[in-house]
């Protein structure tokens, strides 16, 4: 690990902040591994003078980037994803020994960042206006989309790179700079990225402070960018209780907020689904980042008809489920995030059999050979109603929950009978419920799927969710927009100056 660290050009004790030169004399912030518990590396927060360099000097950035021309700006991004493919072998090895989630999906993530490089590349010659008639004559009314400032980002710990990604790329092609606030458990990931932007924007002239960072504790450099009038828009993914506190604090300075938050997502599992298909989906939905994913399946509402069966094979396929070193190509599971996250789940476990529920798998400790010091745990299945208050919550941990349905208005208002509205999903070969499904009357949440499950957003397609998830989008049709602002313009072609609706006013 630690020749990845250096081809990474990361430091044993390395400083947390970037503004195009590394800066952080706080605090030094260990990084320990989820899988062995061994610490990696060290960074050194920022403090709340430093916080105030960093966005002064991404500013600073801001007013010479957001002049250059878009197209070269996607230059400049078209470089990063490279970089980003050149270095996906380490960083993804990064990922999992930060996060914990298995090979596979850390490279997977950064294959997520070298995607949405492309994307914004291609947006670059694609920041339309409109135009539209005036009701004047000899006038013409268009509108245009010109840069916002600097844009925060603040990422959870789940996905440590590649949400920085969704938001720095299409932010720079719009002209922006970006101050990054990693979680304070993957702060050497967002070291690596930080890392490889700054020899990107060095290679092609561009000054780096675009892309700038500030590790720090969120009640100290993360407050102070909620109430920082010099960032007019904060991308903020985490929980739900995070994004309320963000969206009250940003909105009381009549900031902008894209707010990516809790899901409760569900899979409905109808008489007509394709069983195979539909347990497939449900495993990697829910084992998937040891359940700690945004848009993992919390909730099965299967038709009664076929419950039983669900069950049974459900229960079946989790006791095949390989957990342990996420390293090893044969794992399916790795660790959850820290020792914490796996009390959370113990704790959830017992509030599901005091509130009624019935466990059925699963949701044991792991230690011992093969598991020291990390912070190991078995998937659970559990019977459950909807309306149980641990049911409505959402446990960031590989739980799954169990309910029936007899009619199917009654598997979307079960569907829908939750605050959260991020993803969803029905596995159906009836065109006539899964049609039902997408429509106005059917599914409530930001993504819906039919015969594929919640997890697995594409770049192309725009993300995010409705109701207490938060309501922002990242990525796909025409999210650029939320980080531009808009001018309508009317042009005078004449030398008479009629007014609007036809008042005359004056000789």
């Amino acid at each position: 690990m630690q020749d990845v660290l250096k081809r990474l050009s990361i430091d044993k004790v390395h400083p947390g902040g970037f503004c195009g030169e590394w800066i952080g004399s706080g605090d030094a912030l260990a990084s320990t591994s989820p899988i062995n518990g061994e610490v990696l590396a060290s960074a050194t927060q920022v403090t709340e003078q430093e916080y105030d360099q960093i966005v002064s000097r991404a500013h600073e950035a801001f007013l010479t980037w957001r002049t250059t021309p878009a197209p070269i700006r996607g230059e400049t991004v078209r470089q990063l994803g490279n970089a980003l493919r050149e270095a996906k072998s380490d960083l993804g090895a990064l990922v999992t020994m930060e996060m914990g989630k298995i090979r596979a999906e850390g490279e997977g993530e950064v294959q997520e960042m070298t995607d949405i490089c492309d994307f914004a590349v291609g947006l670059s010659r694609q920041l339309y206006g409109l135009t539209m008639p005036s009701e004047r004559p000899g006038h013409r009314m268009c509108e245009q989309w010109h840069p916002l400032g600097v844009v925060g980002v603040i990422s959870a710990f789940n996905f440590p790179v590649a949400v920085w990604s969704w938001n720095a790329a299409l932010a720079a092609v719009c002209g922006d700079s970006t101050v990054w606030k990693p979680s304070s458990q993957t702060p050497l990931t967002a070291i690596a990225c930080t890392r490889i932007a700054e020899k990107v924007c060095k290679q092609t002239g561009v000054d780096p402070a675009i892309f700038s960072l500030c590790i720090g504790r969120g009640s100290t450099v993360g407050e102070k960018m909620l109430h920082d009038k010099r960032v007019p828009l904060v991308s903020a993914t985490g929980s739900c209780s995070m994004g309320y506190r963000v969206g009250s604090a940003v909105g009381q300075r009549l900031g902008r907020t894209i707010l990516e938050l809790g899901g409760n997502n569900a899979i409905v599992v109808s008489q007509h689904a394709d069983l195979k298909m539909a347990i497939r989906a449900i495993l990697f939905g829910a084992v998937g980042t040891a359940g700690q994913r945004c848009t993992s399946t919390r909730r099965i509402i299967a038709h009664k008809s076929i419950r039983q069966e669900l069950t049974d094979k459900l229960i079946a396929a989790y006791e095949h489920i390989s957990i342990g070193d996420p390293l090893d190509s044969k794992t399916l599971m790795g660790p959850l995030i820290d020792t914490k996250a796996v009390d959370t789940m113990l704790a959830a476990i017992e509030t599901v059999k005091k509130e009624g529920g019935e466990v059925l798998c699963g949701g044991q400790r792991l230690e011992g050979a093969g598991y020291a010091g990390g912070c190991y745990i078995t998937p659970c299945i559990a019977n459950a109603k909807n309306e149980y208050q641990i049911v409505q919550d959402e446990t960031f941990a590989p739980i799954l929950y169990l309910m029936g349905y007899d009619t199917f208005e009654e598997a979307i208002a079960i569907h829908n009978g939750v605050p959260q509205g991020l993803s969803s999903s029905i596995f159906t070969t009836n065109v006539l419920e899964a049609e039902q499904f997408l429509t106005a009357a059917g599914s409530d949440c930001g993504i819906a799927n039919v015969n594929i499950g919640t997890s697995g957003a594409e770049i192309g397609g725009a993300f995010g969710g409705e109701k207490e998830t938060g309501g922002g989008r990242e990525s796909g049709s025409d999210s650029w927009k939320a980080y531009m602002r808009r001018q309508t313009n009317t042009i005078n072609y004449t030398t008479e100056l009629p007014l609007a609706q036809g008042i005359t006013f004056g000789d």
